[in-house]
Parts: C-alpha cells; sequence; structure tokens
C-alpha cells in the first residue's frame, strides 16, 4: 500500500510534466524545441555522429599515417574517417554544424544522405549547403516553422530589399529587386497572393521608391495603398495611356544615362551596358516599382479594337521588362492564371520574369507554366500545396534553384495604414501626376461629448 501511493505521488508530476511537453509541442514547437528538443537533438548528434556517417556512407578509408600512429600508439580497430566536424550552434528553430568533407567527398554526398541524418538525429529537417571549396554546413531545423511563421528579429532593411516570406530552412526569403529585377507571382483564389502582395508593397512604402499599380479588377487590390501610390489603374483602359507614359520616362532615363557618362545620342539602347546606378546620387531617378494585379486581364479581348489595344499593352509590357532594369523600373506581375493560350506575347513576356513564385494554382499547367522552364522538379511540390495552407508557394528563379517559402500574415488595414503613414515618400514625377488615385479623406473619428452634469441648486 505504500508502495502503491509512493508509486502516485512520483507518476502525478511525471504525467503533468509529460502532458505539458506534448502540449508545447504542439502548440509551441518553439518553446519545446528550446527546453526539450535542443538538448536531446545535440546528445543524439554528439553520441551517434561517427556511427551514422558510417550507416549513410559518409565516411573515407583513413589515410595511411593515420593508419600507422593508430597501430602504433593503440590496439583499436582502424575504423573509417568520418567528416571533421566543427562547433555546433544552436538557433532558435534548429542547430548549425559545419562539417570538412574528407579527401574524396563533394556536397552531393552528405545532401542525398540528409533524410536518414533527419531521423537519426530525430529533427524536422536538414539542409546542406556549401560554404567553401571542402566545407559544407548542416542547417537542422527542430520543427515545422511554416506551420506558424514567425519572421526573424535581426533583418536589416535595404533599399529595393524586402523580406516578405520565410523559407522552409527557417531563413528569410527576401524580394531583391537589384538582383532579380523582374517576377512572376501566380496564384489562385484565397492561396495567399494577395498577402504575398501585401507584404511588398508595404516593405517597399518605407523606401524612396515611386510605386505603380495596374489593377483591372476595379482596383479592389491596390485602391486601399493609394496614399502612397504613384499611379494606378483600374481597368484596361487606363492600363493602356499609363504604359506609354512609363515607356516614355524609362527612355528620358537612358538619354540621362547618355548625357551624363559620355556616350553618343545616337547609341542604340540595346547597346547600353550601364544603368541608373552608376550616376550620382542627387542625379540618380527614383526606382520605380510597378505592380501589375491580375495580368490575365490585359490579355483578354472581346473585339478586333480591343485586340489591338492588347498587342499593344503586351509589346509595351514586354519593353519594360526588356529594358527597364537598366532604367530603374522593376515589374511585378502577378495572377491567378499565366499560360500560352492568353495570347501572343505571354511567353516572351514570361521569359523576361526572372523570379517565379507560385502559390497554390488550380491546375498543373500554371505551375508548369511558372516554374517548368527553370526548375521542373518545383512542379510537383507546387501541385501538392494544401488549400488548408494559405500563403505557402515555392520560390525559384532562373538560377534552377527553389524552395518553399511561407508569408506571415498582414491584414488590409495594417498595409494600409502603412501606407498611409508613409505617403509623404511619394516621389514628384510629372509624368505620372495625371494618373495619381483619389485618396480618400479618412472620417474623423467621433469622440463622445462629455457629460456636463447640473450643477446643484443653491440657495
Amino acid at each position: 500500500m505504500t508502495d502503491l501511493a509512493t508509486l502516485l505521488e512520483v507518476g502525478g508530476p511525471v504525467a503533468a510534466l509529460g502532458g505539458g511537453a506534448a502540449y508545447a509541442r504542439a502548440r509551441h514547437p518553439g518553446v519545446y524545441w528550446s527546453t526539450v528538443g535542443l538538448p536531446v537533438s545535440t546528445v543524439r548528434l554528439l553520441s551517434s555522429y561517427g556511427s551514422v556517417m558510417e550507416a549513410c556512407g559518409l565516411t573515407v578509408v583513413p589515410s595511411r599515417l593515420r593508419v600507422l600512429a593508430v597501430k602504433a600508439t593503440t590496439r583499436r580497430e582502424v575504423r573509417p574517417v568520418p567528416p571533421r566536424r566543427g562547433i555546433i550552434r544552436p538557433t532558435t528553430t534548429g542547430l548549425r554544424v559545419r562539417l570538412r568533407l574528407a579527401p574524396g567527398q563533394e556536397p552531393a554526398d552528405v545532401a542525398a544522405s540528409a533524410e536518414r541524418l533527419r531521423h537519426a538525429w530525430g529533427v524536422h529537417a536538414v539542409y546542406v549547403t556549401t560554404v567553401k571549396p571542402g566545407v559544407v554546413e548542416l542547417r537542422l531545423v527542430g520543427f515545422d516553422v511554416l506551420r506558424r511563421v514567425r519572421m526573424p528579429r535581426k533583418l536589416r532593411p535595404d533599399l529595393l530589399r524586402v523580406p516578405v516570406a520565410l523559407r522552409e530552412d527557417a531563413t528569410p526569403f527576401v524580394r531583391d529587386y537589384r538582383t532579380v529585377p523582374h517576377q512572376l507571382t501566380l496564384g489562385a483564389t484565397l492561396s495567399g497572393k494577395s498577402m504575398y502582395l501585401r507584404h511588398l508593397v508595404a516593405g517597399l512604402a518605407r523606401q524612396p521608391v515611386a510605386l505603380v499599380g495596374i489593377d483591372c479588377k476595379r482596383g479592389v487590390e491596390l485602391a486601399p495603398f493609394a496614399p502612397r501610390l504613384s499611379a494606378l489603374a483600374t481597368d484596361p483602359e487606363q492600363a493602356a495611356e499609363l504604359l506609354p507614359v512609363l515607356i516614355k520616362e524609362m527612355e528620358d532615363r537612358y538619354d540621362l544615362i547618355k548625357a551624363r557618362q559620355g556616350i553618343a545620342p545616337n547609341t542604340p539602347d540595346k547597346e547600353i551596358t550601364s544603368d541608373i546606378w552608376g550616376l550620382s546620387e542627387h542625379e540618380r531617378p527614383m526606382p520605380v516599382v510597378l505592380f501589375v494585379d491580375e495580368v490575365a486581364e490585359l490579355f483578354l479581348v472581346a473585339t478586333k479594337k480591343d485586340e489591338e489595344r492588347r498587342d499593344e499593352m503586351v509589346t509595351q509590357l514586354i519593353r519594360l521588362a526588356q529594358l527597364g532594369r537598366a532604367a530603374g523600373i522593376y515589374l511585378e506581375v502577378c495572377g491567378q492564371r499565366f499560360g500560352a493560350e492568353l495570347g501572343k506575347g505571354a511567353t516572351m513576356l514570361r521569359a523576361q520574369l526572372t523570379g517565379r513564385v507560385c502559390h497554390r494554382v488550380n491546375d498543373e499547367a500554371s505551375a508548369k507554366m511558372a516554374l517548368g522552364d527553370i526548375a521542373p522538379e518545383a512542379v510537383s511540390a507546387a501541385c501538392a500545396i494544401a488549400p488548408e495552407l494559405p500563403g505557402l508557394a515555392v520560390a525559384g528563379d532562373t538560377s534552377g534553384g527553389w524552395s518553399r517559402i511561407r508569408t506571415p500574415y498582414l491584414s488590409l488595414g495594417d498595409a494600409a495604414e502603412t501606407c498611409r503613414e508613409f505617403a509623404h515618400l511619394v516621389p514628384d514625377l510629372p509624368a505620372l501626376k495625371p494618373f495619381r488615385p483619389d485618396v480618400p479623406v479618412r472620417p474623423p473619428v467621433e469622440t463622445p461629448s462629455p457629460v456636463v452634469w447640473p450643477r446643484p441648486v443653491t440657495d
């Protein structure tokens, strides 16, 4: 009876501790990783490193000098040599450790064993990156960071660089317009494409950049950001008037580059290899980012007259994509569907869009149109995105690399408030003034009038 009472006294706290750990793992994975997962995975890695590397085939035959030294000093069996391990660096989402590859090994050997290492050390995922020749870094992620996105706190903002999402390896996905000037973003309804666009607009609103929008859904997506927009077209007719103005602005900037850098005035634009960033800061024009939402609306036509207008707009978009980077004009093309059946020029326009972000789409053809020409293996990952995970997407570029990302939640009201807060940063571009959207006046907040109590009547 005494033993039973003692067992109950001990078992109660243990059960409570186990239940608390299970709750933290399900609801607060970051807390669970810091308190339980990190120590356990570190012990597993330290205690089983050599045997795991040998089981994964990541060991090599030791050198003759090492064999002679071991036989001369000890009677131990000479075992294969694993990659030399560096210091284990814990993070809030996992572990980092560098490995110096043994002679004859390559990073692809370690990357091929990433799934085995994940199971051996009890982590959510293992990613391999090359630091320098002969050295790779293992990034061990302790839990699914895309289930509940928390952006890293230490992010350095820079001109035309906006952190918009989190990668599956817990690193931020940064939209860098200087590196990837133009991008195609696809996503079906409720896939998170609008959330991605909000982060871009809110991030660029804080910077000295001109924001221009074409939203053929009557402006329902971009109109809330009107205080920070330099121009907004809400239908194809207005877009047909705005695009030639941007083309003229681009040509004027090329003339400025020619004049300031001593290039002959009759030099063709395609032979100019410099850009506005070669100009001095006081002469450099303001960068322009053009957002095109629902790009398919620019391709759809109903009459012969609309077809001529469509061809002209598509040609102008292609020209901006081909020549706009050097003039500091960048494109962010968004849509639900993008394929060759949209019409003439669709494939040519896509070829100029270096970056690709594909959210959940309704058909495999759209995923192939977004990612098939740069990373064919990413198409299946894009088609496997579940509707229950809005904001999840596959990001890639023409280098062939791709990764899964997810955008954190940002309400439309917060993004619009950011645009109102930084409305004073709207640059003075005379050519775009006719297209400046009307900014609605915010109604004054009604404050309740103070209650005045009647004074007591005194004799």
